[in-house]
């Protein structure tokens, strides 16, 4: 409670938690991120800078450097954000398994362990089939299960506590602490180990922070389910002071009689529950992970139009399901599954300590007494139950471990290749002069490129330059759209985008060519739209840009601010040198290799009608026309391969781990739900 509630949680990403929270969090300050961020068009967004409470100490300034120019330590920064990611996701796994068979083993003294088996089964596929519905419905009866069920817990153990054995109470002494270890030693370490599932559950609540606030957690934990859980453990002590010999099944046989079987039922139901945040939550951080290119491409179905953070991923709730059924039925039993939870849990406090501790220095700034005792205090705590814990490695402690490093490695891999094949493109851009003579009619016997009407989409990772593969598109089918969009699709590791700064326009010069830039910007939460939407966004704010991009030309640019239909304000910033810089006035400034300006606009902003010249509206009824012809998306079928002299270690990598990763998940026209009807692909090697 004092770690996660009081400290915690507030290290959040804009309302999100969870390992990759802490990670994009640090990325946005310090430049840390594999992949290039603070961009301009990263900086300029509104959501991407949070302010800092205090000057900059000497450490702080002294450790930000130290990470934004060691490689090493950035590698291992990431490293232990996926591997704790990863244990997360494991958790997925472990945490509907022990809950379901620990709540069904009520029933175990009349059926016997092979029926709480198949009732646990069968539970588990019901819980894992009903995922597609969404967390809205799934959940709607979750409040009043979860209420009763810490009542239940509750006054049973008040009612133990009085019937049994008061004195318990005296075990708030820490001089039992010292007693308890310096009486039975090495068995007293061991014990460390079997009472980790007390504090399970703690990184299921940071990671699900998005579907809540702070405040909100912090009331109900330590109004509601502190004091519950804790007067249900005393209970239970206090019931074992008289009866030790039912150590073993201490939950049910301390409940009375009467509510034995009302116990069972709503221990079921919030076993279910647990279960259904675990999985939510692993939905969740795999969707993060997949927008900041560190996943495979699944499909991410967003079951709530009211909560943006409620997805669901068919291909993992499937894989997840069948990972549960083959543990409970490989383990037989809670105490087993226990062996192989705890190591995930405390690896992944340990993970989260160290980047909190982080964060207080390089971000919050805190005074270094205090990240001291943070470090020290919770990090020894939990330094000691980890070395428990991995004492019953050999018992199933290897399990999550392994999943882990399953997901880690194929995580690892999709995004070294993605940052690859990212480099590869910025390495072989071509600029627009290039573009500009490939597309100029010189009237002798070079082939020119011709121009069909309707509008076409190229998507490439760039933000800046022409991607490689336009040329050798175009060196395959010799024509191109009256109009044409490169699309960038730029994931920030932020968790929203407003809306209004979506879209980021540049004109691709020579303004009579009708060629554009369009950088849409996401953060890992936000959801892309379908294609319709999608390309009505696109198009309206193009034309608003058309628009200002005129009067910025022309000089005709008012001195004020111009407002907005909506209230807002439009922000505009104009190149007319060669290289990206910022202007004497702290602008920054963008350049696609040739004469451009950058406009950022607020979406569905218009000017007024009477501003716009006759060429004004030529080209925004040109525009129009164009998206009205039809839109057609081309898209580049990179096939990437390591280089010939690679080493071999690269080679497996490249050529076939990620090649069969690749081949076995989602292809990027079924994400981005593209109509095939409207698709256009070329194929490219890319050797990196």
């Amino acid at each position: 409670m004092i770690k996660y509630v009081s400290i915690v949680l507030w290290a959040n990403d804009n309302g999100d938690g969870g390992t990759f929270a802490l990670y994009s969090l640090l990325c946005r300050h310090v430049k840390v991120s594999l992949i290039p961020n603070g961009q301009p068009e990263d900086a300029q967004l509104s959501n991407y800078n949070l302010q800092v409470p205090s000057a900059a100490t000497r450490i702080s300034l002294g450790v930000k450097h130290k990470l934004e120019t060691s490689r090493p330590l950035q590698m291992m920064l990431f490293l232990v954000t996926i591997l704790g990611t990863s244990m997360v996701i494991g958790d997925g796994v472990l945490t509907p398994a022990i809950s379901v068979m620990s709540a069904v083993d009520g029933i175990s003294s009349s059926l016997g362990q092979e029926a709480v088996i198949g009732i646990s089964v069968a539970i588990l596929v019901a819980i894992f089939s009903v995922q597609r519905f969404g967390t809205d419905k799934v959940g709607l009866s979750f409040a009043p299960i979860i209420l009763i069920w810490f009542a239940f817990i509750g006054g049973i153990g008040v009612y133990n506590l009085f019937k049994y054995d008061v004195g318990v109470l005296r075990a708030f002494n820490p001089k039992y602490i010292v007693d308890y270890f310096s009486g039975n030693g090495k068995e007293a370490w061991i014990s460390l180990g079997g009472i980790v599932l007390c504090i399970t559950g703690t990184e299921a609540m940071f990671a699900d922070l998005g579907h809540f606030n702070v405040r909100a957690v912090q009331i109900s934990f330590s109004g509601l389910v502190f004091p519950a859980i804790t007067t249900a453990y005393i209970g239970q002590a206090a019931y074992l002071s008289k009866f030790p010999e039912d150590v073993a099944d201490t939950f049910y046989k301390s409940i009375p009689g009467p509510l034995y079987w009302p116990t069972f039922v709503v221990a079921v139901a919030a076993a279910i529950i647990a279960s259904q945040a675990m999985i939510s939550g692993a939905f969740a951080i795999i969707s993060q992970s997949l927008t900041l290119g560190c996943f495979p491409r699944v499909k991410v179905v967003h079951t709530s139009a009211k909560y943006e953070g409620q997805v669901y991923i068919p291909e993992i709730n499937y894989l997840l399901m069948i990972a549960c059924v083959l543990v409970v039925v490989a383990f037989k039993s809670t105490e087993q599954i226990g062996h192989a939870y705890g190591i995930a849990v405390v690896a992944v406090m340990v993970m989260t300590t160290c980047m909190v501790s982080l964060i207080m220095l390089v971000i919050w700034r805190t005074k270094l007494v205090w990240i001291a005792a943070f470090f020290l205090v919770f990090g020894l705590i939990e330094v000691v139950y980890l070395s428990a814990v991995l004492y019953k490695f050999k018992q199933g402690g290897y399990l999550p471990l392994a999943f882990s490093l399953f997901l880690m490695m194929i995580m690892g891999i999709w995004h070294y290749v993605h940052k690859q094949r990212y480099m590869y493109e910025v390495r072989n851009k071509v600029s627009s002069e290039y573009i500009a003579q490939l597309l100029q009619n010189d009237g002798g016997t070079n082939t020119t490129i011709s121009r069909v009407p309707g509008m076409a989409f190229l998507y490439s990772e760039l933000v800046q330059g022409i991607p490689p593969i336009f040329p050798h598109f175009l060196a395959n089918v010799p024509s191109i759209h009256s109009v044409l969009v490169f699309v960038s699709l730029k994931l920030l590791p932020i968790s929203k985008v407003l809306p209004g700064e979506r879209f980021l326009f540049r004109r691709v010069e020579p303004k009579e060519h009708r060629m554009f830039r369009c950088v849409v910007r996401y953060g890992y939460k936000d959801t892309v739209e379908e294609p319709r939407e999608f390309e009505r966004q696109l198009v309206q704010n193009l034309k608003d840009f058309i628009r200002h991009d005129h009067f910025v030309r022309e000089g005709a640019l008012l001195a004020p601010p111009l407002a907005s239909e909506s209230g807002g304000h439009i922000d505009i910033n104009v190149d007319t040198q060669h290289d990206n810089n910022d202007d004497e006035n702290g602008n920054v400034v963008v350049n696609d290799g040739g004469n451009c300006s950058s406009v950022g606009i607020t979406s569905g902003s218009k000017l007024s009608s009477s501003l716009l010249s006759a060429n004004v509206e030529e080209e925004t009824q040109f525009v129009q026309k164009a998206m009205e012809k039809g839109v057609v998306y081309l898209l580049g079928e990179a096939e990437v391969v390591a280089e010939a002299n690679s080493s071999l270690l690269k080679k497996l990598v490249v050529n076939y781990a990620y090649s069969f990763l690749r081949k076995n998940f989602r292809e990027g026209e079924k994400v981005l739900a593209i109509p095939q009807t409207r698709l256009l692909r070329v194929g490219m090697t890319y050797e990196i």
